[in-house]
C-alpha cells in the first residue's frame, strides 16, 4: 500500500504521525512511505533520518494526498485540507467528529473512508490509541494548570504543594479514567490536596487502593461537584465518552461560586468540553477569563511536548496502521473488531452511532459496508 504522511498543519502542532522507526517498519512490510518535507522536524526527526528510514520525502501536502492511498495523521484535517482528500481514500487520525459538525459533513462529501483512533476499541472497553495522549494530558493539565495558578498568569497566587506552615492547593479532578488518573498522580506528587470524582464505585474503589494519602476520592454527581468547585484552586475536566459529545458537568451559572483566580483546565475540550464555558484555545493564545475564573482549553495540549507525544503516540498507532497496510481497510476491519469499532464514515455514510446522534443525521450500520458489496 502507499501511505502518506503530511505535516500538520493545526496551529501549534507539532507531532508527526510515523516516526522513522515506524517508516522501517512499513517497509519490512513491503509497503511504500511518503513523507512531506519537515513533517518531522517539529518533533526532532530530520527529512535525513526519514530517508535512511527508506521512504520518501515530498515537497508539499498536496503531493502527499494525491499519490496516497491511506493517509496517517495525528489531528482532524482541516478546512484547507477538506478538498484534498479523495473518495474511497483512507485517512487515519484523530477525528472528534462529535464536536465539530463542518468537518463530520466535509468528509461526508469527500467520500473517503475515515477511521478515528479514539474509537478504536479493544473487549474490555479500552481506547488504546487514546491512552498514550490521554498519559500526556494528563499529566500536562496539572503542569499547565499549576503554571496559570500564578498571579501573573490570573490565577490565585498559590503554589500548587505549599510549604511548611502554608496549605496546599486543592485540586479537584473530575473523571476517573486514564487523564483523571495521570493528572491526580501529578497533583498529588507535588502535594496538592487532591479529590477525584468518577460516577463508577468500583472504579473509585481502585483509586483509593492506588493513590497516596493526600489523594480522597468522591461519587461524582451534581451535588458533590457544586459543593467542591466552591473551595477548589486548579480544577481539570477529564470526562471522556467514546466517539460522543463530553456532557457539562459544570454551568456557566456555577462559575460565580469558585473563588476569583480559580483555574479550570478542559480535557474533554476536543469532544466539545465538559464545561460549558469551554471553547477551543491554542497553545499560542491558551486562556481567557469569564466570571474571574481562568480557563486552560487547548485542544492539542500533547502537541506542546512532541517529542514525547509522537513517540508515545506511534508506539500504540504502528500495529493497527500495519494491519491497515497489509489487509486493506475492509479486510482489516472485518478481522479486527477494535478497528471496526474505529470505523465512524465509509464513503458518505456515517457508520459510528455517536456522531449521528450529534448532529441529528442518517446513521448506517457499519456492517452494510463490511458484509455488502458497496466497497471495492
Amino acid at each position: 500500500m502507499i501511505i502518506g504522511v503530511p505535516k500538520e498543519i493545526k496551529q501549534n502542532e507539532s507531532r508527526v504521525a510515523l516516526t522513522p522507526a515506524g517508516v522501517t517498519e512499513m517497509l519490512n512490510h513491503n509497503h511504500t512511505v511518503y513523507i512531506q518535507t519537515q513533517a518531522g522536524e517539529g518533533s526532532g526527526f530530520s527529512d535525513e533520518a526519514y530517508k535512511d528510514a527508506g521512504a520518501q520525502i515530498l515537497p508539499n501536502i498536496e503531493a502527499i494526498y494525491d499519490i496516497a492511498e491511506m493517509i496517517i495523521k495525528v489531528k482532524e484535517p482541516i478546512a484547507s485540507e477538506y478538498k484534498l482528500i479523495k473518495e474511497n481514500q483512507l485517512v487515519f487520525t484523530y477525528f472528534h467528529f462529535a464536536s465539530s459538525e463542518a468537518l463530520t459533513k466535509a468528509m461526508i462529501d469527500n467520500k473517503s473512508i475515515c477511521l478515528a483512533y479514539e474509537t478504536v476499541e479493544k473487549a474490555d472497553r479500552s481506547l488504546p490509541l487514546l491512552v498514550p495522549m490521554s498519559e500526556v494530558a494528563g499529566r500536562m493539565a496539572v503542569q499547565e494548570g499549576a503554571k496559570y495558578l500564578e498571579k501573573p498568569t490570573g490565577g490565585r497566587g498559590i503554589l500548587l504543594g505549599g510549604v511548611p506552615g502554608v496549605k496546599p492547593a486543592n485540586v479537584l479532578i473530575i473523571g476517573g479514567g486514564i487523564v483523571g488518573t495521570q493528572a491526580a498522580k501529578m497533583a498529588a506528587g507535588l502535594g496538592a490536596n487532591v479529590t477525584i470524582m468518577d460516577i463508577s464505585l468500583p472504579r473509585l474503589r481502585q483509586l483509593a487502593d492506588i493513590m497516596p494519602a493526600n489523594v480522597e476520592t468522591i461519587m461524582s454527581n451534581q451535588y458533590n461537584i457544586a459543593e467542591a468547585i466552591q473551595h477548589s484552586d486548579l480544577i481539570v475536566g477529564a470526562v471522556l465518552i467514546p466517539g460522543a459529545k463530553a456532557p457539562h458537568l459544570i454551568t456557566q451559572d456555577m462559575l460565580k461560586t469558585m473563588q476569583p483566580g480559580t483555574v479550570v483546565v478542559d480535557v474533554a475540550v476536543d469532544q466539545g468540553g465538559c464545561i460549558e464555558t469551554c471553547k477551543p484555545t491554542t497553545h499560542e493564545d491558551p486562556t481567557y477569563v469569564i466570571d474571574e475564573v481562568v480557563h486552560y482549553c487547548v485542544a492539542n495540549m500533547p502537541g506542546a511536548v512532541p517529542y514525547t507525544s509522537t513517540v508515545a503516540l506511534t508506539n500504540a498507532t504502528l500495529p493497527y496502521a500495519i494491519q491497515l497496510a497489509n489487509k486493506g481497510w475492509k479486510k482489516a476491519c472485518q478481522d479486527s473488531k477494535e478497528l471496526k469499532l474505529g470505523l465512524n464514515i465509509v464513503q458518505g455514510e456515517i457508520v459510528y452511532q455517536p456522531v449521528a446522534t450529534a448532529f441529528d443525521l442518517p446513521y448506517t450500520p457499519v456492517d452494510t459496508y463490511l458484509k455488502g458489496e458497496a466497497v471495492v
